[in-house]
């Protein structure tokens, strides 16, 4: 598995440590840093056991000649034996080293693009467009939080979903599960014009998800079934992206646009206490998933369609959003540009992430091997990736039950979801 572009590292070190200094995290510097003398060392042992294996055979090659000629070579055999020791000492500590880098590049994050603005946190990222279809104020009726409102609907039922599964897991009955299936349908249909709908496996291997970057370094926030060495997706982006793992592709197929359907688990390892009440944050959750395989060219104008795809998704539920790029400090790990949509959810009084849209220029690619062909030219190049969610049901479906609350406690379906819903338009108490 190739991971960051280590002749990068070699020619131009100082670039690719400005380049991570800008996720303004200091020990990435010392990875680096670390991963460069690795390198050096690699290179080091290879140059030393070549000039050990060149010599070696020059002796062999002595040896033949004093035998035919009936000499002593025993002195020769000595000296050759004890080289081949080393050799075999040197062949050790490579295989060393060499696991060893290779285990520190995948866990250094990707590079930046030049356009991400300077930030050390989320604190830092900038709202890029909106607030829009935010209401200058908010009734009484609509700041009640969803997981109240929802509940006294009967649509959600938190209580047997924790009886059933424990802590953070959520249920949604009657007209809320058929809501939270819409949204899912609704979603798929809003791409099915360009997009190729995937129903991708929910367990996969661990290779597939070290593509994506969820391994090793977020091992703890995922389900493993370590028996099988199979592990829940986080998300659909995972098996998604190594469909194509370890081809070649036709630059002329390019882009190729996919789509899909899938649940969800996350640990959330780090949540405790957080956001953790009705749906906000939940172990398992449903939500369709937009990816697309570009050359390096066609990746920026791919990353402003699925912004814009998300965007008007959201747009067109009626719901308050924003749109936030991330800055360098909350980038994630194999994040090269990103931005966030957020709708803003009057009951829980929160502006909350619904969909997050990324560039990976060629970091998944690379873990995946994933290369196209130009047209009339040799060799290969690494593809790049990008995904986006095209809509994560809880949060959406928590905004709707809080904006479009009404005051006899029922909450208006937004009208793109009627086809959707078995003709029902308004969710009422039974």
């Amino acid at each position: 598995m190739i991971v960051i572009d280590v002749r990068l590292l070699r020619s131009q070190p100082d670039i690719v440590r400005e380049a991570l200094g800008r996720r303004a995290k200091p020990d990435l510097i010392e990875h680096l840093d670390h991963a460069i003398r690795l390198d050096m060392r690699l290179r080091d042992i290879t140059a030393e056991r070549d000039a050990i294996r060149a010599t070696i055979n020059d002796i062999s090659k002595q040896v033949g000649v004093l035998r035919r000629e009936k000499k002593d070579a025993e002195t020769l055999m000595v000296e050759s034996r004890r080289l081949g020791e080393k050799e075999k000492a040197l062949d050790e500590e490579f295989t060393q080293v060499e696991s060893a880098l290779h285990d520190l590049l995948l866990r250094i994050p990707n590079v930046p693009h030049p356009e991400v603005s300077l930030g050390a946190s989320s604190d830092d990222n900038k709202v890029v467009r909106g607030p829009s279809q935010l209401p200058s104020e908010f009734a009484s009726h609509q700041r009640v939080p969803h997981w109240e409102a929802a509940s006294a609907l009967g649509i959600l039922d938190s209580e047997r979903a924790v009886k059933i599964s424990g802590a953070m897991f959520t249920m949604q009955r009657g007209l809320g599960a058929t809501l939270a299936r819409a949204l899912c349908q609704y979603a798929l249909d809003r791409h099915a014009d360009a997009y190729e709908e995937i129903r991708p496996p929910s367990l996969v291997t661990t290779a597939t998800l070290t593509v994506t970057g969820q391994l090793p370094k977020f091992a703890d926030d995922a389900y493993n079934i370590g028996r099988d060495d199979l592990w829940c997706i986080p998300t659909a982006e995972a098996p998604l992206t190594s469909l194509h793992a370890g081809e070649i592709l036709d630059e002329t197929a390019l882009p190729l646009r996919y789509m899909a359907f899938s649940p969800c688990f996350r640990r959330e390892s780090g949540s405790a206490g957080r956001d953790t009440r009705g749906m906000l944050r939940s172990h398992e959750f449903d939500k369709v998933e937009i990816l697309a395989v570009t050359t390096p060219e066609q990746a920026p104008a791919m990353l402003d369609e699925f912004v814009e795809r998300a965007v008007n998704t959201i747009a067109d539920l009626g719901l308050p959003y924003r749109v936030l790029e991330i800055c360098t400090g909350d980038l994630g790990q194999s994040h090269h540009r990103s931005f966030d949509i957020e709708v803003y959810a009057p009951g829980c009084d929160q502006w909350l992430e619904v969909s997050s849209v990324s560039w990976f220029s060629d970091y998944q690619a690379r873990r995946g091997d994933i290369r196209f062909r130009r047209e009339g030219k040799k060799g290969t190049e690494f593809a790049h990736t990008l995904n986006g969610s095209a809509l994560a049901v809880p949060r959406v479906w928590s905004a709707i039950v809080e904006n479009f609350r009404n005051s006899d406690g029922s909450v208006a379906i937004p009208k793109v979801l009627h086809p959707y819903m078995r003709g029902a338009t308004v969710i009422r108490k039974k």
